[in-house]
């Protein structure tokens, strides 16, 4: 009877406590932009109640909870909602929630028409990082080489510059953590064109413009290649290079806390082996020789600072012997003795809501030309042509957050050159101050819709004129990895100092930019298309002078700023990195460009001799596991160009240039390959990581040709060609301490 009660006592409590508990339905709906959302979180604040919205954005779920409480809806993609409820015994119908969209720095379209960013993997389809660089067969381990593999860059030889959209090899600007670099280049003789003097290695990531660039860089009319230095490295290690053309050694220690690092590494070239080995086609009286050093330290101040220091010198000699075009001399000879040095500081850290970013640079560069004649094995008196320059730039720019993917961000910049040339009767001081400042914003108005809006201006002491450069640019996603981009904006850059050797009123060169793209970038996959129109005005006319008859070297003096021109075309990128073929990195490039310009020397509008009407590069890497073995290929075509024999004479006290000779040089073809192999991979407690590297650039040796030179008189020529047709490198690069496998596999180094 007891328990009989107990059981009837029990049943009454249990149906009381389910009576005061009685399950409450909560639904709705959740909805953006009038359609549902689907995954989205519902819970009920501070309990386990809640449900997920199903693909028509409905919910529904149930609870025992009383009282004023939370429903919070939550989705990686939109902007958390909270809506308060009271829950009595009645079931609750909350009927649409509206979400908004929650702007993300990864989710969000990032404006790139006119730019390739191999930097921060978030914002852009990472290209030609170091390891690309470096497995890139005919790039020889130069970044502006191997920029040439993609759209909108010209292959042109005998001369230095990235020669970008139809502009001249000076129209770009190259600059290392926002300070211009003035020298990235050797010295060298004319028809021989000077390398890369910075170690690849010292880049983490680089933005590459080809047009349209960012209001924080000017004095381009082409384009501009941002580098990124590495930071603090990962661990000490220690390298050693060896090659038959040069020997080279260095270091990276990093301090025991791992908030400072210090390194340095040294270099010897010399060419005269090679000369033994291949049939050159220049005759080097004197085998290109060069000694090279640099020195760098970083560290974190204790209140989140970083400091950056990069020092670097560079010395090189080379001789050089061709026929003479002129009449009564055999030969003609030139000797280099150049020297190069850059000095790079720059400090950045955070300030509550502020970045503040803060560089200098400073430089010198000199250029010892030493031109003389042979005749019956008697050489000549030499001609000096000596050029030599100071150059600094200072550089503050203060950046403010507004949201995760906008900003804004404004400063100022200083340009200071301070160059002398001397060559028989040319003599001249050049010294010219640029101030610039200016202002730029990024404005993130959703995933799909963004914009970058900036003006810069100018001054130039020199010029004693000002400028004012707008820069806009425009980015929508057009749907799932599909984005379009539209950029405009004006750019202006002084005369080359060198065109500058008597008294001319001159202004700013100027050109307009616009600029369409669209692009797919998906995981391990690129495809852009893009188009292009480029507008000159105010493009310096020169006249040749030649003060020395015997070498008929000539020097380009400014006139006028009346020259104009244009350039237009269409370009084509894929890139497929080991998606659609197992352990193959390939892309494909095609640039078509149509160019005309009036300016320097020529005496009506023309193609200019550096801008090939077709270019089409591709590049294929394979990285073979089980042999250790890494093999590269890469494949150039340029339709040739026009070349010009252009003199100058005076009519009625006027400067008159007249096209003496003129043709088509023959079409650019260059096939290269390169092998790395990595004995070590796989061992374990291996102690150094060697790469030994076979590289043959122009396999098929191809007799590529760059130009024509003309006798004063324009009745004779010879060809511009490279050094060597096809050149062979082999070379060992040993690392101690830093285990390179994952590169070598995944990078395919």
């Amino acid at each position: 009877m007891k328990t009989q009660v107990y059981k009837i006592f029990f049943l009454i409590a249990f149906t009381a406590f389910m009576m005061g508990n009685a399950q409450i339905k909560i639904s709705g709906r959740v909805m953006f932009k009038n359609k549902g959302i689907s995954e989205v979180n519902v819970t009920l604040k501070d309990s386990y109640d809640g449900a997920t919205t199903d693909s028509q954005g409905n919910f529904s779920f149930e609870t025992s909870e009383k009282g004023n409480r939370i429903v919070t809806f939550t989705h990686q993609k939109y902007e958390e909602i909270q809506k308060s409820i009271t829950i009595e015994n009645q079931d609750i119908l909350l009927g649409n929630i509206d979400l908004k969209e929650q702007i993300s720095e990864i989710d969000a379209v990032v404006v790139s028409a006119g730019s390739i960013e191999a930097s921060d993997k978030k914002r852009a389809t990472t290209l030609l990082t170091p390891i690309d660089i470096y497995t890139t067969a005919g790039a020889d381990g130069q970044i502006s080489s191997a920029l040439t593999y993609l759209p909108g860059v010209q292959k042109v030889g005998g001369t230095e510059g990235l020669f970008i959209r139809g502009g001249t090899g000076t129209e770009s600007k190259i600059f290392m953590d926002g300070s211009l670099i003035n020298n990235y280049f050797s010295n060298s003789v004319p028809g021989i064109a000077g390398r890369d003097q910075f170690n690849t290695s010292l880049f983490k990531g680089n933005i590459f413009s080809s047009g349209g660039y960012s209001a924080l860089y000017g004095q381009a009319l082409s384009g501009a290649l941002m580098l990124e230095s590495v930071d603090l490295p990962d661990e000490t290690s220690y390298n050693f290079g060896i090659s038959p053309i040069f020997l080279s050694a260095g270091f990276q220690k990093l301090g025991d806390n791992k908030n400072y690092s210090y390194g340095a590494t040294a270099g010897y070239s010399l060419l005269s082996l090679m000369q033994k080995v291949f049939n050159f086609n220049t005759d080097f009286t004197e085998a290109p020789q060069g000694l090279n050093g640099d020195l760098n330290f970083r560290f974190k101040t204790k209140s989140g600072g970083f400091f950056k220091y990069y020092g670097m010198f560079n010395s090189n000699k080379m001789g050089v012997k061709s026929e003479s075009l002129e009449p009564g001399y055999d030969f003609s000879l030139v000797k280099l003795n150049g020297k190069n040095t850059f000095h790079n500081l720059s400090f950045k850290q955070k300030f509550g809501k502020y970045l503040l970013n803060v560089g200098g640079s400073y430089s010198y560069n000199r250029s010892d030309l030493h031109f003389s004649t042979e005749t019956n094995d008697l050489e000549s008196n030499q001609t000096q042509l000596l050029t030599d320059g100071n150059y600094l730039n200072f550089k503050a720019v203060i950046e403010r957050k507004i949201n995760r993917i906008s900003a804004v961000r404004g400063g100022i910049e200083l340009n200071n050159t301070d160059e002398n040339l001397n060559f028989e009767t040319v003599q001249k001081h050049y010294k010219d101050l640029i101030s610039s400042a200016f202002v730029e914003t990024d404005l993130g108005f959703s995933n799909a819709l963004s914009a970058k809006i900036g003006v810069r201006a100018e001054h130039s002491s020199f010029l004693d004129k000002n400028n004012i450069a707008p820069r806009f640019a425009i980015a929508y996603g057009l749907a799932k990895d599909w984005t379009t981009s539209l950029a405009y904006g004006l750019f202006y850059q002084n005369p080359e100092s060198k065109y500058i050797n008597s008294p001319a009123n001159l202004g700013f060169q100027k050109s307009q930019h616009y600029i369409f793209q669209v692009q797919r970038a998906s995981e391990g996959r690129t495809l852009r298309f893009e188009a292009f129109y480029k507008k000159y005005d105010r493009l310096i006319k020169t006249f040749n002078v030649t003060p020395d008859k015997e070498q008929n070297q000539q020097i380009q003096t400014a006139l006028n700023n009346e020259g104009y021109g244009y350039a237009k075309g269409v370009e084509f990128f894929w890139r497929d990195n080991k998606k659609t073929f197992k352990n193959i990195d390939y892309w494909i490039s095609y640039s078509y460009l149509n160019s005309k310009r009036d300016f320097l020397n020529y005496p009506v509008s023309l193609q200019p001799s550096f801008a090939a009407e077709h270019t089409l590069s591709a590049v294929a890497k394979r990285f073979i596991p089980e042999w250790k073995l890494g093999v590269n290929l890469s494949y150039t075509y340029a339709k040739g160009c026009p070349y010009y024999d252009i003199a100058s004479t005076f009519e009625n006290g006027n400067a008159i240039n007249y096209t003496r000779n003129e043709g088509r040089m023959k079409d650019y073809n260059a096939l290269n390959f390169s092998i790395n192999y990595l004995p070590n991979i796989g061992k374990k407690d291996a102690k150094a990581f060697p790469v030994f590297v076979l590289s043959i650039s122009n396999i098929l040796g191809s007799k590529n040709v760059y130009g024509y030179n003309f006798s004063a008189d324009g009745s004779r020529s010879s060809a511009i060609v490279p050094p060597v047709n096809t050149f062979v490198f082999i070379g060992a690069f040993i690392s101690f301490g830093v285990d390179k496998t994952d590169d070598a596999i995944n990078n395919n180094l």
